[in-house]
C-alpha cells in the first residue's frame, strides 16, 4: 500500500502553527492549562479541532511515568452509588473537569475491607495518579495508608480520620444553622433532626449546627440517626413519632433520608407541610422531582468535583493547596 495511503497524523507542532503559539503552549493546555492565558487556550482548542489532533497518551505515559488519569474512590456499599445521586453528580462533574483534560476518571468501589484492600494495591501500583475520596468514614483506614504512600490524595467533605489531607467541603455547620432557623423562624417549636452517620463530616457536622441554632430548646429525645438511605429517614421518622408526636417540623441531614421521612409521616395519616414540615440537606434533584418539592440545603457539586480535580492535579504538580471550603444556599419549596 503507497505511503500515500496513510495520511500523516498531526502534531503538536501542527496545532502550534494553525494557533499562532509556541508548542510548549499548546503542550501545556493539552496537559491541563496551567499557566495558559484564557486566549491561547480558546485558539489551541480551535486548532485541536481544525486538525484533529489527538494525544498519544501512551506514549505521554511512558515518557512522564504518569497515568494520565484520577480515581474516583467511593468507599460505600455498591448500590449507594445509584441509590444516592451526590455521588453520580459528583461523578459527572469530575468526568467533564478531566475530558476538557484529555485525561480519564477511573471509578472505584470500596466498600468492604476486602475491596479497600484491593484498591489500595491498584492505586499503589500506579495506574492512577491520584485519588478523589468522596466518602469516607472515620474508621477507614484506606486514607491514611493512601496518605502513607504519598498517593495525591484530595477528599470531598472534612476527612474525620486524617483532617490534614486537602479537601473540598461546605460549611457543614453554619448549613444547619440556616435550615434549622428558617425553620423555626416559620414558628415551628417541636422541630425533629434526622442526622447521618457520626463517623462521616456531614453526619456530625449537621447535628452540631442544629444543636446549636436550637440552643436551650434542644431536646436529644427529638434527635434520630440514620445511613443516608431512604429506609432509615423512614425508620426514623416512625421512632420520632412514637416517642413524639407532637413533633411539627423534621430536619433530614440528607433529601434521601427526608423523602423516606415523607413516607414514614404518610403512613401516619401526617399532611406535609400542613401538619408537619420536612426540610432536607443537598439539592441533588431528587428534591426537586419530589412530591411535594422538598425544601433543602443546595450544595454545588460541580463547583466541588471540578474543584476537586484542580486541587488533586495541583497536589500531583508538586503545587501545595489549601482546603476549600464553598458556600451553600437554603432552596425553599412545598414541604416547608
Amino acid at each position: 500500500m503507497a505511503a500515500a495511503d496513510h495520511p500523516r497524523k498531526p502534531t503538536i507542532r501542527d496545532v502550534a502553527a494553525v494557533a499562532g503559539v509556541s508548542h510548549g503552549t499548546v503542550s501545556r493546555v493539552i496537559n491541563g492549562g496551567h499557566w495558559v492565558s484564557p486566549e491561547a487556550r480558546a485558539a489551541v482548542d480551535a486548532a485541536i479541532l481544525e486538525t484533529g489532533y489527538t494525544a498519544n497518551h501512551a506514549a505521554r505515559s511512558l515518557a512522564t511515568g504518569r497515568a494520565n488519569s484520577l480515581a474516583f474512590l467511593l468507599t460505600e456499599p455498591q448500590h449507594l452509588l445509584f441509590a444516592d445521586s451526590t455521588y453520580a453528580l459528583l461523578l459527572r462533574g469530575a468526568t467533564e473537569a478531566l475530558a476538557a483534560r484529555s485525561m480519564t476518571l477511573v471509578l472505584l468501589i470500596a466498600g468492604t475491607p476486602e475491596e479497600q484492600a484491593t484498591v489500595e494495591q491498584y492505586v499503589r501500583a500506579g495506574h492512577v495518579d491520584g485519588v478523589l475520596l468522596v466518602s469516607s468514614h472515620e474508621s477507614d483506614s484506606l486514607l491514611a495508608s493512601l496518605v502513607a504512600a504519598g498517593v495525591p490524595t484530595v477528599c470531598a467533605g472534612i476527612p474525620l480520620a486524617a483532617e490534614a489531607v486537602p479537601h473540598v467541603s461546605v460549611d457543614e455547620v453554619a448549613s444547619a444553622r440556616e435550615m434549622t432557623r428558617y425553620l423555626r423562624g416559620r414558628g415551628h417549636r417541636r422541630i425533629a433532626l434526622i442526622t447521618g452517620p457520626n463517623d462521616t463530616p456531614g453526619g456530625r457536622f449537621r447535628l452540631v449546627g442544629f444543636q446549636e441554632e436550637m440552643g436551650d430548646a434542644f431536646d436529644p429525645n427529638l434527635v434520630e440517626q440514620g445511613s443516608y438511605e431512604q429506609s432509615s429517614g423512614d425508620a426514623a421518622m416512625t421512632r420520632l413519632l412514637e416517642r413524639a408526636p407532637d413533633i411539627d417540623a423534621v430536619f433530614a441531614a440528607s433529601d434521601v433520608m427526608a423523602v423516606g421521612a415523607i413516607a414514614a409521616l404518610r403512613r401516619a395519616g401526617k399532611r406535609v407541610p400542613e401538619d408537619i414540615a420536612v426540610a432536607g440537606f443537598d439539592d441533588s434533584g431528587l428534591a426537586e422531582i419530589h412530591d411535594p418539592p422538598l425544601t433543602t440545603v443546595r450544595q454545588p457539586w460541580t463547583d466541588i468535583s471540578h474543584t476537586m480535580v484542580d486541587m488533586v492535579l495541583d497536589v500531583i504538580a508538586g503545587r501545595p493547596r489549601e482546603s476549600v471550603v464553598l458556600p451553600t444556599s437554603l432552596v425553599v419549596r412545598e414541604t416547608a
